[in-house]
């Protein structure tokens, strides 16, 4: 299929960007690696009258790679999935290998060399790996516009079904992660390799002379957005042996869910699901 007819600008900086989506108002996207943009244009399910493409910005822009600061790791929007998934411990930093490991399950290598970081979270998919990642690590979103740069928190920045905080002015410069997560783990359920998950589980466990004392757990494909489970957090910091704690957190977490039914599952598939993979990648966060 083919895309309704648009028209084509193209960004010189992000200051230009914004300027060109302030003029164009609301019939106006960015497009960035377009990996899930194009898709939804060919099908026609989104149909902008113009496109604003930042996918050449310049390096000097700010907009690509990692750097590191006393807020913590900062990933530029621009950056691609694959170059988060070759970095190694010096560009990522100790404690963040959980954001690298996530990336193999991103869709095919061709859709992680062209697909961005800021494209896939102001696309807002539930079951997108970096959507979930910064829920579970309490990531903050930088995004400008015409009124200036604001940092959105990732628990006020997913509201639902591909609707997010973004006003239709701004673009994403770029993702910040305040803390490490060295027991961190994110792992999900795919009819077939590259598909989109049915669910995805992620766990940042807090563990203490070699005891869980607690952690985060957050779910995508159960509700319109990412979401936290504070019951299932609740089960991991009760403490106890690891195979009895993460079955506990596994039950709280199907228990608290109140999921979607559609053609790849019925509400109760998810839940089968969510245990099997909260225990799944409560192990994994445990053995790093």
């Amino acid at each position: 299929m083919k895309p309704a007819p648009f028209t084509y600008h193209r960004a010189r900086s992000a200051e230009d960007a914004a300027r060109l989506l302030a003029e164009l108002g609301d019939e106006a996207k960015l497009l960035a690696g377009g990996q899930s943009l194009i898709a939804m244009m060919n099908y026609r399910l989104a149909r902008p009258r113009h496109l604003v493409d930042i996918g050449s910005l310049p390096a000097s822009e700010g907009l690509t790679g990692f750097r590191h600061s006393p807020d913590g790791l900062r990933i530029g929007a621009l950056t691609t999935h694959h170059a988060v998934e070759t970095a190694d411990e010096a560009q990522l930093g100790a404690g963040f290998a959980v954001l690298r490991d996530a990336m193999r399950w991103v869709g095919h290598l061709p859709i992680r060399t062209r697909g961005t970081v800021g494209g896939s979270i102001a696309h807002g998919d539930s079951t997108a790996e970096w959507c979930l990642l910064a829920v579970l690590l309490d990531a903050r979103i930088v995004a400008r516009g015409p009124r200036g740069t604001r940092t959105i928190t990732a628990g006020d920045f997913f509201y639902g079904f591909f609707s997010t905080a973004l006003e239709p002015d701004e673009l994403i410069t770029e993702l910040v992660f305040p803390h490490p997560a060295p027991h961190a783990a994110l792992t999900e359920f795919a009819e077939r390799k590259g598909d989109f998950g049915i669910v995805v589980a992620a766990v940042d466990l807090d563990v203490e002379n070699g005891a869980v004392r607690g952690g985060r757990v957050a779910l995508g494909g159960v509700a319109p957005a990412p979401v936290r489970v504070p019951e299932a957090e609740e089960a991991l910091a009760r403490g106890g042996p690891d195979d009895v704690l993460f079955a506990a957190c596994a039950e709280a977490a199907a228990a608290a869910i109140d999921p979607p039914g559609d053609g790849n599952g019925s509400a109760q598939y998810r839940r089968i699901l969510t245990r099997r993979l909260v225990i799944q990648a409560c192990e994994e966060a445990m053995s790093r």
